[in-house]
C-alpha cells in the first residue's frame, strides 16, 4: 500500500470549536462543513462537534447524511434549493434554507407545506456573488412574513474582504441600515470577521477555516488564533538520490544542484492534493527535522533536500503539513490558500483518511 495518508485529529477539531466559542461569546456558532468538511470527512467531523448550535453545508444529500448521523440542531443550506422538488426534502429534514434569488422565492410560493421552514434571506451588500439588492429587502421581508410556508427569517450577508485591509465596515454598515428596521436574527461573520471584528458577532457566526486549524489571514498565524491543525498530510521517502553539482531533478530541470547534495523522493504529488506550484524552498518535515522541497512537484512524487539530515532513509516519515508544518505556509509558497490544499486532499480520492482522538 502506498504510504501516503491524511491523519485527522478529531480532538483538535473539538478544541478549535471551543476556542471559537470563546471568541464568539454570545453568538451561536454555525460550523461550515461544506466540501466534505474542508476535506476532513463530513460525518466524522459532525460527530466531533455534535453539540454545535448549527451546521452549514451545500446540498440536500449532505443534510440527509448529517441527520442520519443523529444531528438534531440547525442545518443551513448555504446556497439554498437548486430545484423545486427539494423543498419537500428540506421540510422533511427540518432544514434552514438560504434564499438568494427570485427562483427560490417562487419555490416557496408554489407549494403547500405541512410544516413551514426557516429561511435565511441573503442580502448583497457588496460582494456581488449571491443575494438580493438592498432596495428589495423590505418588499421581500413583507412577502415572506405573509407566506404560510415560512416560519421565521434570518438576515444574512457575506464579507468580501474581512481578511484584508479593506475590512468589513462598508458592507456591515449597509447590512445594519437594512436590518436595524427589523427584529430579526442576523448572520454575517465568517472566520476572519468573527476574530477581527467584534461588531460582526451577531446572532450567528459562521466559522469555516478556523475550525480546521488554519488561518484566514496572511499575517496572523493559526497558532495566534489559538486553533490547532486538524489534518496532517504524511507519507514516506521511497527513494534516495545523490546529485552532483550541476545535476537536475524532476521535470523541466526546474532545480539544478549548486553543490553535491543528497535528496529524498517522497510518495506524494499533485495527484494527492499537494500543490504543483509549490516553489523550491517550501517547508517540509522529514524524521521530525525541517527541510525544504526542491524542484517541480510531479503527479505522484516530490523531492526534498536531505543535506542536513544524513540519517534519513527509505521509509523515513515525511509531513507535508500538519502539527509542525502549517498548511498556510505551504499555501503561501504555492500561490494559493490553505482552504484549497485541505479540500484537494480528499478530492484526489486516493489519499485515505485516518481518524484519531488525540
Amino acid at each position: 500500500m502506498r504510504p501516503i495518508k491524511a491523519c485527522i485529529n478529531l480532538s483538535a477539531l473539538t478544541f478549535n470549536l471551543q476556542s471559537i466559542k470563546k471568541i464568539a461569546k454570545n453568538s451561536k456558532v454555525m460550523a461550515v462543513l461544506k466540501a466534505n468538511a474542508y476535506g476532513h470527512g463530513l460525518i466524522e467531523s459532525v460527530k466531533a462537534i455534535k453539540n454545535v448550535e448549527g451546521i452549514a453545508i451545500l446540498t440536500i444529500e449532505e443534510a440527509f447524511k448529517i441527520r442520519k448521523a443523529g444531528y438534531k440542531n440547525t442545518i443551513l443550506l448555504l446556497e439554498g434549493l437548486f430545484a423545486a422538488e427539494e423543498i419537500y426534502q428540506a421540510e422533511k429534514l427540518n432544514l434552514n434554507i438560504t434564499l438568494h434569488n427570485d427562483r427560490q422565492i417562487e419555490f416557496l410560493d408554489n407549494v403547500v407545506l405541512k410544516n413551514p421552514v426557516s429561511v435565511h434571506l441573503k442580502i448583497n451588500t457588496g460582494m456581488n456573488r449571491l443575494g438580493f439588492p438592498p432596495d428589495q429587502i423590505d418588499y421581500l421581508i413583507e412577502n415572506l412574513n405573509a407566506n404560510p410556508n415560512v416560519s421565521d427569517i434570518t438576515l444574512m450577508t457575506h464579507f468580501a474582504s474581512a481578511d484584508e485591509k479593506e475590512g468589513i465596515t462598508k458592507q456591515l454598515d449597509c447590512f445594519n441600515r437594512i436590518t436595524d428596521n427589523y427584529n430579526l436574527s442576523s448572520s454575517v461573520a465568517n472566520s476572519a470577521a468573527l476574530y477581527k471584528f467584534p461588531e460582526s458577532r451577531l446572532d450567528w457566526v459562521r466559522p469555516g477555516i478556523m475550525l480546521y486549524g488554519a488561518s484566514p489571514f496572511e499575517d496572523i498565524s493559526a497558532k495566534k488564533l489559538d486553533v490547532k491543525p486538524v489534518m496532517s498530510l504524511v507519507s514516506e521517502i521511497i527513494a534516495l538520490q545523490d546529485l552532483k553539482t550541476g545535476q537536475a531533478v524532476g521535470y523541466g530541470n526546474n532545480f539544478i544542484a549548486k553543490k553535491d547534495m543528497r535528496i529524498g523522493i517522497v510518495a506524494c504529488g499533485y495527484g494527492d492534493g499537494y500543490p504543483r506550484h509549490a516553489k523550491t524552498g517550501t517547508p517540509i518535515l522529514v524524521d521530525q527535522k525541517k527541510t525544504t522541497t526542491i524542484g517541480r512537484v510531479s503527479m505522484d512524487m516530490l523531492y526534498v533536500d536531505l543535506s542536513n539530515n544524513p540519517n534519513a532513509d527509505i521509509g523515513s516519515e515525511v509531513e507535508m503539513w500538519g502539527n509542525n508544518i502549517p498548511v498556510d505556509d505551504v499555501a503561501k509558497n504555492s500561490g494559493t490558500v490553505g482552504y484549497e490544499l485541505l479540500c484537494n486532499v480528499t478530492a484526489s480520492t486516493r489519499v485515505p483518511l485516518e481518524y484519531e482522538d488525540g
